[in-house]
């Protein structure tokens, strides 16, 4: 059933969610299993439907017969079932990721290994992701601003945890239907660590640039350093200066770096927050998310962030 103050579905937001992130990669093109081949591999499951295969794996939308619950089943790597160095790795990350409780991350409810399955059972989020938003309209500064701080208390407690998202980017910060903004996908890159090379994107598809990755990043909202590989919690500041940039000006940042004000009418306290956390050396950033979040509030309009996001449709 369509949401009716977005138009949009939950399952247009979740397959969005797992879009191949990886160009060229093959195991894109490989073919779920149906929800019925599926089913025995997961009885605890009612199997609704398969939403989507992305650069991560599959997702299904399910019902939690114990719970009666809806939740997102999540497969990861299927080719990887005789690694056992990604088994170990995954036991280490996910056990990380259940541990992550906070209003502003999609909650990991269990996670394991089923018929040779890697698996996460997760949070089902009813709403829209903000790519989605930013697609229906354009956001004011103040509604731009107001996204910022839920994702910097989410990025704050898993940074305060030793974990880095390494890939925030429009298609995985939610909106659920109260207004509540949830960070999707946390640390799954680190999970799925890839080894390949970065594919460069076709100027035939301009799209590609958004879902081709570094490894562990999207190279249109990843740090300078995620290239090669040694990023710390700064990089997750630097992407989230990216999404900034693009929901206050409608466009992510060139490589001639202009302050927001010279494309749209902000205060220019706002371009110093930006082009801080858009530093390309990690030390000139904002330390932390917590003082991110802290230079954004002060600069909100009225300094009252919004409550819901109801106001954006």
């Amino acid at each position: 059933m369509p949401d009716a103050t977005s138009g949009l579905c939950p399952r247009c937001l979740m397959a969005q969610i797992v879009q191949p992130t990886q160009a060229g990669e093959t195991n894109a093109s490989l073919p779920p299993l149906t929800p019925e081949e599926l089913a025995p591999h997961f009885p605890q499951l009612e199997i609704l439907e398969c939403l989507g295969r992305g650069g991560m794996g599959v997702v299904y939308k399910a019902r939690q017969k114990s719970l009666n619950r809806l939740v997102a089943l999540k497969l990861l790597a299927p080719e990887r079932a005789d690694d056992p160095q990604f088994a170990a790795r995954f036991e280490k990350e996910a056990q990380a990721l259940a541990a992550l409780n906070h209003p502003h991350i999609v909650s990991v409810f269990d996670f394991g290994q089923a018929s040779g399955f890697y698996y996460l059972l997760m949070e089902f989020v009813d709403g829209v992701n903000l790519r989605q938003l930013l697609q229906s309209k354009r956001l004011t500064p103040k509604e731009a601003l107001s996204i910022v701080p839920p994702v910097c208390d989410a990025l704050q407690c898993a940074h305060d945890h030793g974990i880095v998202h390494r890939d925030i980017k429009p298609e995985n910060l939610l909106i659920d239907k109260n207004g509540v903004v949830k960070i999707a996908d946390f640390g799954i890159a680190k999970i799925v660590e890839r080894t390949s090379e970065f594919v460069q994107p076709s100027p035939s598809d301009p799209t590609l640039e958004s879902r081709a990755t570094f490894p562990l990043g999207t190279p249109a909202y990843a740090a300078p350093e995620q290239q090669n590989g040694h990023a710390d919690h700064r990089a997750d500041i630097y992407s989230l200066g990216v999404v900034l940039y693009e929901m206050l000006t409608g466009e992510r940042p060139k490589d001639k770096l202009e302050a927001p004000s010279k494309r749209v009418q902000v205060d220019i306290r706002i371009d110093e927050i930006v082009l801080r956390a858009l530093e390309k050396t990690p030390e000139l950033r904002f330390a932390t998310a917590a003082e991110f979040r802290t230079q954004v509030e002060a600069a909100i309009p009225e300094n009252k962030p919004l409550s819901s996001t109801q106001s954006f449709f």
